[in-house]
C-alpha cells in the first residue's frame, strides 16, 4: 500500500508527520507533568523526566537534580522517580493533568474568539455567491423570519432544519432601534463551516469556505436539501456537486461514506456522511466570556468529551455501532495534518479534544495505564501486601502487549461535534483492543489476588 495515498492532500506525509509529533508531543509532556509533579508535591524527587524513547536530543539537568531531556522517538514519555528501579510513570496525576489542559484551552480558545451573544445578531456577512443577495448589515438583530419569532438560537436552528428552503427569505430585523423587513439567504446554508478528517469531503479537496450549489445538477439553497440528497445517496454511489469558492465555480464528485452518528437521545445512528458541518450566511456577534465563565464552558466542552466517548463504547459493546470505522495511529496523524490545515485554532482545538481521549484512556484499568497503577494500589491498599512479582510482572506484560497492539485492531470513531463553532473532530479510539484489555486485566487480576505471595 502506498503510504502517501492515505495522507492529506494539503502538505504530504512531512506536514502531517509534523502536526502528528507536536499535538503528541504536548499531550505526552502535560500527562507526564502530572505525574511528575504529584511525585514533587508527595516529597519524591525525580531523576529524569523524559519527552520521547530512544537516544536524547536535547537535555538539561534542574537545580533538583532531575534531567530534562527530549528523545528522538516522539510516540511517548515517561518519569523515572528516584528509587524507581526502571522508567515508568507510577505516580497519579497524568489523567488529571489531560483534563485540566483540556478545559484549559478550550476555555482560553472561547476566550479569544468569543462565544454567540443570546440575542441572534449580525456580527458580519460572510462572502457567498452572488446567488445569494442580502439586505442584512453587520449589527442587525433578528426578530423573526417569514413572520415566525426568532427569539433565541435554538429557535433559529429549528427554522433552519424545518423551513421550506428558497433562494431568498424575509428577515424582521431591528436595525438602529428601528425595526424593519429585509431580504436575505437562507439560515442554514450549503456553506462549508469545517470539514472532518478522512472524509469523502476532504478527499475530494472541499474547504472551508466553499458553497455547494448544486447535487447531480438540482440546485440547493439550504443545508437540510443536502442532507436529504447525501441520506438518499446509494452507498459508494458517486455525487455530482457543483462548488463555488471565492468567485470560481468547479464540478467535484465524492462518494458519501456510512458513519456511526451520535443522536441527541443517547443513541447511534449509521448513516451516509460526506463530512462537512454547515455554517450559516452570517458570522454571529460574540461577547467575550469572563474567565470563570470560559473555565465552565471548558469544563463543559471536555465533559461533552468524556460522555460522548464512553456512550461510543457502551453502544459498541452491545452492537449498536461497528466497531470498524478508523484506523490507529495513521488515523490520528491524518487527523492531526487536517485540523492543523483547517487553521491554528481548529488545530488547537484538536489537541484539546484529543488529550481528554487520552486522559480518559489512561484511566481504564489496563496494566502500564494509569488506570492499571490504580488497580494495583487498590490491591495493595486490600490485602495489605503488594501483588506478586510473578503476577505483578505477567500483568505488565500483558498490558504492553496489548496497548502496542492497539496501532492493528479493530477501530471506532468517536465524533465530537461542537454546533457553536461549527467544528467537527474525529478522534481515533480503539474501544474494541480496550475491552479486551479491560477483560483481560481483571482475569489476570483475579490471578494476582488469588496467587501466593
Amino acid at each position: 500500500m502506498d503510504i502517501f495515498g492515505l495522507l492529506p492532500a494539503f502538505g504530504g506525509f512531512a506536514m502531517t508527520l509534523l502536526a502528528f509529533v507536536a499535538a503528541l508531543s504536548i499531550i505526552v509532556f502535560v500527562h507526564e507533568y502530572g505525574h511528575y509533579i504529584v511525585g514533587r508535591w508527595s516529597g519524591i524527587g525525580a531523576d529524569v523526566f523524559s519527552v520521547g524513547f530512544g537516544p536524547v536530543l536535547i537535555a538539561r539537568v534542574d537545580r533538583r537534580g532531575t534531567r530534562w531531556q527530549i528523545a528522538a522517538l516522539p510516540f511517548g514519555g515517561y518519569v523515572k522517580f528516584k528509587g524507581d528501579s526502571d522508567a515508568a510513570s507510577g505516580k497519579d496525576g497524568g489523567p488529571m493533568a489531560n483534563f485540566l489542559m483540556s478545559i484549559f484551552v478550550f476555555g482560553a480558545v472561547m476566550m479569544a474568539s468569543g462565544v454567540a451573544s443570546e440575542r441572534v445578531a449580525v456580527g458580519e456577512i460572510n462572502t457567498l455567491p452572488p446567488e445569494y443577495g442580502s439586505e442584512l448589515r453587520a449589527g442587525d438583530e433578528i426578530l423573526a423570519i417569514e413572520g415566525q419569532p426568532i427569539p433565541d438560537y435554538d429557535a433559529f436552528y429549528a427554522y433552519a432544519r424545518d423551513a421550506q428552503a428558497m433562494p431568498s427569505k424575509t428577515y424582521t430585523i431591528r436595525r438602529d432601534g428601528r425595526e424593519m423587513q429585509v431580504q436575505g439567504p437562507f439560515p442554514l446554508l450549503p456553506l462549508v463551516a469545517s470539514v472532518q478528517p478522512r472524509s469523502a469531503a476532504f478527499a475530494a479537496g472541499i474547504r472551508p469556505g466553499d458553497v455547494i450549489l448544486s447535487v447531480e445538477g438540482a440546485p440547493v439553497w439550504a443545508f437540510h436539501q443536502l442532507q436529504e440528497a447525501v441520506r438518499n445517496a446509494e452507498p459508494g454511489t458517486p455525487l455530482a456537486l457543483e462548488v463555488w469558492r471565492a468567485g470560481e465555480r468547479a464540478q467535484l464528485l465524492l462518494a458519501p461514506k456510512m458513519v456511526d452518528l451520535p443522536k441527541d437521545d443517547g443513541g447511534w445512528e449509521t448513516r451516509p456522511l460526506i463530512g462537512i458541518t454547515a455554517d450559516t450566511f452570517f458570522s454571529p456577534e460574540t461577547v467575550t466570556p469572563g474567565p470563570l465563565a470560559a473555565i465552565g464552558l471548558g469544563a463543559e466542552r471536555t465533559w461533552n468529551v468524556v460522555t460522548a466517548s464512553l456512550s461510543g463504547m457502551w453502544h459498541m459493546i452491545t452492537g449498536a455501532i461497528s466497531s470498524c470505522n478508523l484506523s490507529g495511529p495513521v488515523g490520528i496523524a491524518q487527523a492531526s495534518g487536517a485540523m492543523a490545515s483547517q487553521g491554528l485554532d481548529s488545530f488547537i482545538w484538536f489537541i484539546a479534544v484529543l488529550s481528554t481521549a487520552v486522559g480518559l484512556l489512561n484511566l481504564f484499568p489496563i496494566p502500564v495505564l494509569d488506570g492499571g497503577h490504580l488497580v494495583f494500589f487498590a490491591y495493595e491498599a486490600v490485602a495489605g501486601r503488594p501483588p506478586p512479582d510473578r503476577a505483578f510482572r505477567i500483568l505488565m506484560a500483558v498490558g504492553l502487549t496489548l496497548v502496542l497492539s492497539l496501532k492493528s485492531g479493530g477501530r471506532t470513531m468517536q465524533q465530537i461535534h461542537d454546533e457553536y463553532r461549527g467544528l467537527s473532530l474525529m478522534v481515533d479510539l480503539n474501544w474494541d483492543w480496550v475491552l479486551w484489555c479491560v477483560a483481560i486485566g481483571a482475569a489476570l487480576g483475579t490471578l494476582a489476588w488469588i496467587l501466593p505471595a
